[in-house]
This record gives C-alpha cells, sequence and structure tokens, in this order.
C-alpha cells in the first residue's frame, strides 16, 4: 500500500512488500523495488554519504531488457522480483560485483536461496568500503537498529491483527450459525417482558410430548401436537444465592386462563378453561407456550420471564453432547414399555437410553407420574453437575458439541431468541452454585372426585408456603446468611419453650386482610396445626393495618411463640403485654395487609413445610 502512495505500484502487490531475509530468517518490509537484491553485508553509508555504492544501480539503459553493471543475467525459467535470474535448478546466480559487495557474497551465491526481493536495512560489512565515514556509519548503526525494531513491532502487529480478524470471521460466521439454528416462539405479552440482572429470574422449563419433527417419531399417539408434558418453573433468587426448581404435574387439575397467541393469520385469544388437566395448556387447542406461562403465574403467583421448551429429540441430543449423564438406580431395572434396561448401581447413560430414563413410569416408585418426575429431577441434576464439571467446561469439543445441540434442540420466546441474549441469560443462572439448587414438587392431594384416581389437586395448605418461599427468594437448602442475621432478632424473642398446639388459645381479627382471612386462617389453624381452641373474631373494630400483630400477656409467651412459629411472624408482630391473662383469656391476632393467606408466613417462611419432597442438585440420588 505504502508503494502506491509512493508511485511505484505498477504490477507490485502490496503483500510483496514484506519479505524474508535468507540470512536472518526474519520477514522484512521492503518499499524500493526499484533496487535488486542487495548483499547483506552491504557496507553502510555506500551509496549516500560515502562512496557511491557500484554494481547495484540500473540505468535508464538498463530498462530495455539489457542488463546493466551489477544486474543478474536474465535467464532461466523466470526473473526474480528483485532482478535476479533464477536457474533451471533453483539456485540463484548473483551477478558479478565489485568489491565489498562481492567480497561478501561469495560462498553463498552458490546454496540455495529464496527468490525474494531486496530488503531496505542492511547489515555492516567488512571491508575496504566499510572504513569509509566511520562517524556517520556508527551513527547510521544505532538508527538501523532502532528502525528494524520498529519492523518487527510492525510485522508482529500485522501477524496478530490478521489473526484476530480472521478469527473474528469465523466466530462471526459460526454465531451467525447458532443463531438461525435456534427456534423462536412470540407469547406476546405472556412474559415480564424480559429478565433483569438485578432481579429474580424466572424460567419455565418445558418438555413436550409431540410426536411431530425429527427423531420423535416412533414413541405412540404419531402426529400428535404435543402436550406439557414434563413443566418446570425455574426460580433463581435475587441475589443468585440460589435457585428452586418446582415441578408441576401434568396431571393437575387446574384452571387455564384466556390465552392470546400468535398464528400465520394473526392474533386470536383461545378461551380458558376451568377445572381441567395442566398439561393441555400446550398444543391443545392452539395453545403455545405463553398459555402455560400464563397458567404457572395463575397458580404460583409468580410471573415467568421466559420459557424453553424440548422435546424427545432434545433429552438425546443434549445427553450425548455432554458426554453422557451419570445416573444411579437402586435394583435392576427392565421396564419393556420404556425399553429401559440398567443393572443396579451407577450408570453413563446418553441418547435413547437417556430418554428411556426420564420417560419411564414403571420402573420406581409407586409407577405414577409423581415418582417419574423424581426420577427425572434426580437426571436434571446430575447433568447440571455435569455440565458444570471441569471435563465439560475445559473441553472445547465438548462445549461447541453442547452449543451445536443446545441451539438445534431448544425451542425459545423472541425474549432471549438470539445467541447474545442465551448467553447473558447463561451466565445469570451459572452464578448459582449447584449445591443450592433444589429441585422439588409442587403439593398435591388425589383428586377427590374420581373413584378411579387419575389426576392430583393442590394441597394449598403446603403449596402456599412454598410459594411464598420462592416468592421471597428463600432457599429450601437454606444457604442464605443474611436471612439467618435478619432472623435474630425473632430468634431471639422466640428463645425458650413453646406451648403445645393444642394448648395455644387465639383469637383471630382480620384487620386489612382480604375479605374471609380470619375464617380462612381459622380452618388452618385447626384443621392443619391442630389448635382447637382459636376463634373467628371477624373484623377488627374500626382497625385498617398495614402489618399483623399478635398480642399476648407475659404468661402466655409459650403460646406466642408456638403461634408465630407456626404462622412466620416477624418480631416486630410480637406485641407482648405488661400484665400477666387470667384464667382461659386468649391472644388477640389481627391480620393486617400484609396477611397472604392462611399457611403463608407473613416475612417468607423460616422452613420448608412438612412432607414437601425435595432433590439437591449437588447430591447423587440412586432412583428406587
Amino acid at each position: 500500500m505504502d508503494a502506491q502512495s509512493r508511485g511505484q505500484a505498477d504490477e507490485i502487490d502490496p503483500a510483496d512488500q514484506w519479505v524474508l531475509n535468507p540470512q536472518t530468517g526474519n520477514y522484512e518490509l521492503r518499499l524500493d523495488h526499484s533496487t535488486g537484491q542487495p548483499p547483506s553485508s552491504r557496507p553502510r553509508g555506500a551509496g549516500r554519504r560515502g562512496a557511491p555504492e557500484q554494481g547495484t544501480r540500473r540505468t535508464p539503459a538498463a530498462r530495455d531488457g539489457s542488463a546493466a553493471p551489477g544486474d543478474a543475467a536474465r535467464t532461466g525459467s523466470g526473473t526474480s522480483r528483485g532482478g535476479a535470474a533464477r536457474g533451471s535448478g533453483g539456485t540463484r546466480a548473483d551477478a558479478p560485483r565489485s568489491g565489498a559487495a562481492r567480497t561478501a557474497s561469495e560462498g553463498r551465491a552458490a546454496g540455495p536461496l529464496a527468490d525474494v526481493p531486496g530488503q531496505r536495512s542492511r547489515r555492516a560489512g567488512k571491508g575496504p568500503a566499510a572504513d569509509t565515514a566511520p562517524a556517520a556509519a556508527g551513527r547510521r548503526k544505532r538508527k538501523a537498529k532502532k528502525s528494524g525494531k520498529k519492523k518487527a513491532l510492525v510485522w508482529t502487529g500485522g501477524a496478530v491483527a490478521l489473526v484476530l480478524v480472521a478469527g473474528s470471521v469465523g466466530a462471526y460466521a459460526y454465531y451467525q450459525h447458532l443463531n438461525s439454528n435456534i427456534e423462536k416462539i412470540d407469547v406476546g405479552n405472556a412474559g415480564s417482558g424480559g429478565f433483569k440482572k438485578d432481579q429474580a429470574v424466572n424460567i419455565l422449563l418445558i418438555g413436550t410430548d409431540k410426536r411431530t419433527g425429527s427423531g420423535n417419531e416412533g414413541y405412540g399417539d404419531a402426529g400428535s401436537v404435543g402436550h406439557a408434558d414434563t413443566t418446570l418453573l425455574f426460580h433463581v433468587s435475587k441475589d443468585r444465592t440460589n435457585a428452586t426448581v418446582l415441578s408441576i404435574p401434568r396431571d393437575l387439575i387446574t384452571d387455564i386462563p384466556d390465552c392470546e397467541t400468535k398464528t400465520a393469520e394473526g392474533t386470536k385469544v383461545v378461551p380458558g378453561t376451568s377445572q381441567t388437566r395442566f398439561n393441555t395448556s400446550l398444543g391443545q387447542d392452539g395453545r403455545d407456550p405463553g398459555c402455560t406461562m400464563r397458567t404457572v403465574k395463575e397458580l404460583t403467583g409468580l410471573t415467568v420471564d421466559h420459557f424453553m421448551m424440548a422435546d424427545f429429540n432434545a433429552v438425546k441430543t443434549l445427553s450425548t453432547a455432554v458426554g453422557g449423564v451419570k445416573v444411579c438406580v437402586a435394583k435392576d431395572v427392565d421396564d419393556p414399555k420404556s425399553h429401559l434396561k440398567l443393572t443396579k448401581g451407577e450408570h453413563i447413560i446418553q441418547g435413547e437410553q437417556a430418554l428411556a430414563f426420564v420417560r419411564t413410569r414403571h420402573a420406581f416408585g409407586n409407577e405414577s407420574d409423581l415418582s417419574r418426575i423424581e426420577t427425572q429431577q434426580q437426571f436434571l441434576s446430575s447433568m447440571i453437575r455435569q455440565m458444570k464439571s471441569g471435563d465439560t467446561l475445559t473441553n472445547p469439543q465438548k462445549l461447541f458439541g453442547l452449543a451445536e445441540a443446545a441451539t438445534k434442540a431448544l425451542t425459545v420466546d423472541t425474549g432471549i431468541g438470539s445467541i447474545q441474549k442465551l448467553s447473558d441469560l447463561a451466565k445469570e443462572l451459572a452464578k448459582v452454585d449447584p449445591k443450592n439448587i433444589t429441585f422439588t414438587t409442587l403439593p398435591v392431594d388425589d383428586n377427590p372426585a374420581e373413584i378411579v384416581k387419575a389426576t392430583v389437586v393442590v394441597n394449598e395448605a403446603r403449596a402456599k408456603p412454598l410459594f411464598a418461599m420462592m416468592q421471597s427468594d428463600t432457599s429450601l437448602t437454606e444457604v442464605k446468611k443474611k436471612e439467618q442475621a435478619a432472623k435474630s432478632k425473632q430468634e431471639e424473642l422466640l428463645k425458650g419453650p413453646k406451648a403445645a398446639p393444642e394448648d395455644v388459645r387465639v383469637d383471630v381479627y382480620n384487620g386489612g386482610g382480604p375479605q374471609g382471612s380470619a375464617q380462612e386462617t381459622l380452618a388452618w389453624l385447626q384443621n392443619q396445626e391442630g389448635v382447637p381452641k382459636s376463634t373467628n373474631k371477624g373484623n377488627a373494630p374500626g382497625a385498617d393495618l398495614s402489618k399483623t400483630t399478635l398480642e399476648y400477656a407475659p404468661n402466655q409467651a409459650d403460646q406466642a411463640r408456638a403461634l408465630a412459629d407456626m404462622m412466620g411472624l416477624p418480631a416486630a408482630a410480637l406485641k407482648p403485654g405488661t400484665r400477666d391473662a387470667e384464667g382461659l383469656e386468649a391472644m388477640t391476632l389481627t391480620l393486617g395487609a400484609d396477611f397472604k393467606g392462611a399457611g403463608v408466613p407473613i416475612t417468607g417462611p423460616a422452613k420448608a413445610p412438612e412432607g414437601v419432597q425435595k432433590v439437591e442438585a449437588d447430591k447423587q440420588v440412586c432412583a428406587k
């Protein structure tokens, strides 16, 4: 490019300005294409301030093809850019030189050399001419050394830039390739509008049992558009210290709200359905994943930010991409329906075998969908451990394979429908240590309306505290130190003996909670907590409290501790009196606007409700 600016660009490739010095093995920049290949021992100053250089400058007459003094005879198979001829044997025949130039070139002209143009930097040689103008030569020696460093830096910088550009072009092409793999669905306003780095994140993971598409055929129910066969709500706390993954049974009887869906013909609203199976929130009647997101919000009170949907083929490809998933079974397994065959102990499974493991309903537990959910949680926990292991994170082949498989296997909403957005989300989820990720299942009971039990209903008494824990970012593994510090004051007040539930006496007032709160609390206390000596006193006269309070006498402290423990009351709610209670006098519980429902702790539960199933992601559990 520099040659062009100097008016010397005729028939010159700018790339040829960088040439190899056969003496040093280094590339150097040559801008003067009118000179021939000089000897490396050319005296400094020759042709400039010292004696005129002989045998190196071409005369005008030489341009018509005749050889000027110092030019090589143009013979052989071709002519070099530097003016030297190349012999048929590949050796270079240098033209006769005079003086120091010829002396310095002896002993190397006959050897095989690369056919390269001349270089601008020249090494000081020996001989009479080298002694000419020693001071000037010394100065030029120092200057030449500095110039050489600059050229080396230019060459190195150019090489690095070339590598970076080539790498970025390849990375960009691969980035675009991965982007093109992603299948997206526009769910409109079903989600939150996008996750935020300083807020809790809720991702809905949907496993569909559709039988259409590559890799999904041959599992029965041919051509089915699929249902929400496996659904997990992945809740990550605001501070990224913990996560709770809530499995929602497919056979849960619930209400599905009206769903706005986008089709090729435009936007339409799919009417909601009451008291129907949860799994029909996807696929049926044209419902898209946005309908499942809306249904989960109605059920849990948590707004879903985004969804990720996978089919049968996804399980096979993702399990293979990570190099297999370690599972453990407590007994030999041979399930002819899912085709799962495993011997007792640990196994690494992938592909069809992995799909059989997560689909089996007859190999473990009571052969119900709830038992299958536990098996799936164990599988996903192990996959998380595998994905975060050094074996995967330090293996480029596995990482590229995982990226390829994931982008092809998953369908997502448009809010995370690019590699950049998925990467941003993954960085947030990756902040959670697996030891603080807990899988659990929505508490349910058999449907009392059925003689033959095929569906389930929500157990409100246990589900509401669980939802409250997720809403308040309380970990099921109790890992948040700052929450423990916040509870210290309450724990101080609650230290000491607690009365038995049957000895607790309390009058319940509604002083600002939703209508019916006092009766709801009474039923919960008597039926779930075993507090028969509780009474509904209705609305508190003239009260409109923002906070729930519990007033008690000093000699009722043990009863107050017991009730506060049941309800998750904060220390600020406890109001001890100054005189002891007499006879059968009861404590006074006044529900305020902070009351969320019977069994839902005011400040978030201190511990998970009794009977809530859990699988911790950092522990290997054998399926039974």
